[in-house]
């Protein structure tokens, strides 16, 4: 009886072998313990990473660049929309008088309650409107209210970068002093932490690294956490809007000509120089000293942002002022080899606009890291030949009777400083930017759906990093075929030009095509679409019997791409060791926008191959289910229809910066809802038990 039964067994599985497919697990597009040729696998890009900039070919295709960069300028800085401007409610006080200028005392409101502080120099005896040159100090602490020994004036004086003691002593005074008297108001003003501005502290504005577990909360959170930069809050963000801001408050001073207004800046105030100078028309002279570069970009965290140098620079930050004139310093430091690295392609850019001559360098490779005499005098001059101040060049600084930083702070017992490093004031003022973010938005919306919809759409570009047309070319390769009966399983690569990218793939394609393609997403890569003895799940199969082409993907980190086989559960992250999100996502895409860039790519080589899809659908009932929805969002048309289950994932939510599902910016427009409501094409919400066969029957109708 025992070997009736074993023969009959055994001639069961024969026939089972001979009808059922003849593999065992997943099929694979490379060898077993190969991995994808794929370079986003190599290390994370940082902030000393090398920053070129190719110049245009076209006027529209630079109006085309110049217009997305500087929205990813603005989107990065939480400028987009620009927040709500309040009353500057501004406090001038203190008036000191000199022969022939004069230094006040100055806070204004930026937004409610957050006060930018500085010192406002003016000219005596003009007639008429004057230029004004708002001073971005940099990294030196406490700059404004700062003083150099006497060793270091003495070396800088035997060097030939001072002039004279006072000068060397306090070189923001000198350059203001100097511009009061070439007929020039000057506002200097503190960057976060810096002299009278401690709302913001020093140690968390510049030396930020290492979260801080009370912040990073869903209500209420603190700078750097995940929900601040979800909704793109930071303190370079905050220091752009104070230098808005201030263009605001100087614009406002009856005397200021509206036609000759100049930034300036050296180091950490370059930065903020090329940024405003960017994002703002208003600015009509730009000079960043030493910072403009090929190389470091930036290194303190209130000069980088999330989402800020993905696939630009500082030398296009800089690009962006073009045609008006620019100027700028250079170094024995990071911008030494400017000469040959950057600034001929600017020169370029400025032929090509037909403005040769509104491009200035002034080298200084033999001094360090600085803003001294020599480059002061450098901005006098391009200053004095473009707002025609008439004065004989050089333009030479002359002495002048120094104040004390007791004389120049803003705060005494008539004008009490407010209270310094307060958590609580730092949630608030999170809070207000948001509330603001959120009402205008939904004013917005109501008030023109259209321009709602085109800022969303701004926005989620940057976030995502591009759509459909930014993917580049797409191609297919085979590696294996495998003969199904009513189908083919096609097992290859999928690439992409822009990214390199290289993707495991899977056709699974019915001999009697109807048209439709679908595209179907699982967390476990082209592997969830069949079961552990390597069959079609059902709802597959149930696809593609009606004749419907089903593709599985690896996305970045899935299937293929592991060689240990472990799902990705911490993100990559540069070697710097400090917390911040901006040292890794303000030069690189996050996963989550790679994996959405992984789906177009798919996109595009279905509707562009030979045999383009009369329909093709998006289906994902995982968590690729946000995914799945940004991904129908930045293909437009390209996606008929779409199916996704988002189990309520809300990017806002996310508590862990290097989380697979982290996104910065995702929470500002709308985050989950806002993606589903820009999709083109028919949408389903799955959310049914039986989330396969709900899909599949509407896919099918």
């Amino acid at each position: 009886m025992r070997s009736i039964t074993h023969s009959l067994l055994l001639a069961l599985s024969v026939a089972l072998a001979r009808t059922a497919p003849a593999f065992a697990e997943t099929p694979r597009a490379l060898p077993a313990g190969q991995i994808p040729n794929d370079t986003r696998l190599q290390p994370v890009k940082d902030l000393d990473g090398y920053f070129p900039f190719t110049p245009p070919t076209s006027k529209e295709a630079w109006a085309k660049r110049s217009e997305r960069v500087r929205r990813q300028i603005l989107v990065s800085q939480g400028l987009w929309p620009m927040p709500t401007k309040t009353p500057l409610n501004a406090v001038i006080h203190g008036r000191i008088e000199r022969d022939d200028y004069t230094v006040e005392k100055v806070f204004f409101e930026s937004a409610p309650g957050f006060f930018v502080t500085g010192n406002l120099y003016r000219p005596k005896n003009v007639t008429g409107k004057v230029p004004a040159v708002l001073f971005a100090h940099g990294h030196w602490k406490d700059a404004r209210l700062s003083e150099s020994s006497d060793d270091e004036v003495r070396r800088e004086i035997a060097n030939g970068e001072e002039r004279f003691e006072n000068g060397g002593k306090s070189r923001f005074q000198s350059m203001c002093v100097q511009l009061a008297r070439m007929g020039c108001v000057v506002w200097q003003w503190d960057m976060l932490g810096d002299s009278d501005s401690k709302q913001i502290s020093s140690a968390l504005n510049h030396g930020f690294a290492k979260q801080r577990p009370e912040m990073n909360t869903t209500e209420n959170w603190g700078l750097f956490s995940p929900q601040a930069e979800a909704h793109l809050q930071s303190t370079m963000g905050l220091q752009t809007w104070n230098s808005i801001r201030s263009l605001d408050f100087v614009l406002s001073l009856p005397e200021v000509d509206p036609e000759r207004v100049a930034v300036t800046g050296a180091s950490g105030g370059g930065t903020q120089t090329m940024i405003a100078s960017a994002i703002d028309p208003r600015v009509k002279l730009s000079f960043p000293a030493v910072m403009v570069s090929t190389s470091m970009q930036g290194g303190c965290t209130c000069e980088n942002a999330s989402l800020l140098r993905v696939g630009t620079g500082n030398i296009e930050f800089a690009g962006l002022f073009a045609p008006k004139p620019l100027g700028m310093t250079c170094a024995n430091d990071w911008t030494k080899e400017i000469s040959t690295k950057g600034f001929p392609e600017l020169q370029k850019l400025y032929a090509f606009l037909g403005a040769p001559d509104n491009v200035m360098l002034k080298r200084g490779e033999y001094f360090p890291h600085n803003y001294n005499a020599v480059s002061r005098s450098a901005f006098y001059g391009w200053l004095n030949r473009h707002f025609k101040l008439g004065q004989k060049e050089p333009v030479i600084e002359r002495e002048y009777p120094r104040l004390t930083g007791a004389q120049l702070t803003v705060w005494d017992a008539q004008h009490p400083a407010p209270p310094a490093a307060d958590p609580d004031f730092e949630r608030r003022l999170l809070r207000i930017w948001h509330e603001d973010a959120e009402k205008q938005l939904a004013e917005l919306a109501a008030k023109s759906p259209e321009r709602h919809r085109e800022v969303l759409r701004g926005g989620w570009d940057i976030i995502l990093d591009g759509g459909l047309d930014d993917v580049g070319d797409a191609s297919w390769e085979m590696t294996d075929k495998k003969d199904q009966g009513g189908w083919i399983q096609m097992a290859g690569l999928l690439r992409n030009t822009r990214h390199h990218g290289e993707l495991p793939a899977v056709f699974c394609y019915p001999k009697q095509w109807n048209g439709h393609t679908v595209v179907w997403l699982t967390a476990a890569g082209k592997a969830g679409l069949f079961t552990e003895s390597g069959l079609l799940k059902r709802e597959i199969q149930t696809l593609v019997d009606s004749g419907a082409t089903v593709l599985g993907l690896d996305l970045l980190y899935q299937g293929e791409f592991l060689a240990d086989g472990k799902p990705l559960t911490q993100t990559p992250r540069v070697a710097n060791p400090r917390e911040a999100a901006a040292y890794t996502l303000g030069y690189n895409p996050a996963v989550f926008a790679h994996r959405v860039h992984d789906v177009l790519t798919a996109v595009k080589y279905i509707r562009g191959n030979e045999r383009p899809s009369k329909q093709l659908s998006l289906v994902a009932l995982d968590r690729t289910g946000a995914i799945a929805a940004a991904a129908r969002a930045q293909a437009g048309n390209a996606i008929d229809r779409a199916a996704i289950h988002t189990g309520r994932f809300r990017f806002g939510k996310v508590l862990d910066l290097r989380s697979p599902d982290f996104l910065p910016g995702g929470a500002k427009y709308g985050d989950v809802t806002g993606l589903l409501a820009l999709g083109s094409g028919k949408l389903k919400e799955i959310e049914e038990k039986d989330d396969g066969a709900v899909a599949v029957e509407w896919l099918r109708n």
